[in-house]
C-alpha cells in the first residue's frame, strides 16, 4: 500500500481583465465557460481543493486593490496533476485564447509552492508567495513550472 502523500501543491494565478467589470459583454467568453472549466477541475486526476465564493467560482474574490485583477487558488496533488488540468483538459483552450479577457502582465502570473496534506492556503498566503516570487525569483517557497522545486522530503 501506497503511503498518503505528504504535501499537496498550492497554486496561485492572477489575471487582469482587459475591462473594468466582469459583466462587460468583452468577458462573455469567458464567464460562459467559468462552471465547464471548473468542473473540468474538480474531475481531473490530482484535484485537491479550489477557493470560491458562494456563487461557485471566486471571481467576486478581489485581494488586489485593482479590482481588474481575478484570482485563483487551487490544491493538486502533484505539479504533473495541475499541469495536466492546464494543458491537456479543456482548460488549455481556454487558457490560450487568454488574451481575449486578460492584459499580459510584467512579472510572473503564476507561483506554486508545497503544503502539508490536509491544509489549506489563504487568499493572502498566496499574495504574500507571488510577491515572494516576484521579489526574490523561484524558490522552494515560491516557484513556477518552468523552475520547479520537488515537494520537502
Amino acid at each position: 500500500m501506497a503511503e498518503p502523500a505528504r504535501y499537496h501543491l498550492a497554486n496561485f494565478n492572477v489575471a487582469r481583465m482587459r475591462v473594468d467589470s466582469i459583466e462587460d459583454p468583452v468577458m462573455e467568453g469567458f464567464v460562459s465557460r467559468l462552471d465547464e472549466i471548473n468542473a473540468v477541475a474538480e474531475r481531473s486526476p490530482g484535484f485537491v481543493w479550489r477557493l470560491q465564493s458562494d456563487a461557485g467560482d471566486a471571481t467576486a474574490i478581489r485581494p488586489f486593490d485593482d479590482d481588474r485583477i481575478l484570482i485563483n487558488l487551487t490544491v493538486w496533488e502533484s505539479v504533473e496533476a495541475l499541469e495536466g488540468y492546464v494543458y491537456k483538459s479543456a482548460h488549455g483552450e481556454l487558457f490560450r485564447q487568454g488574451r481575449k479577457w486578460f492584459e499580459p502582465l510584467a512579472q510572473s502570473s503564476l507561483v506554486l509552492w508545497w503544503i502539508p496534506a490536509g491544509e489549506l492556503p489563504t487568499e493572502a498566503q498566496a499574495m504574500e508567495r507571488l510577491a515572494r516570487l516576484h521579489a526574490e525569483g523561484p524558490s522552494a517557497e515560491a516557484f513556477t513550472f518552468g523552475h520547479r522545486f520537488p515537494a520537502p522530503s
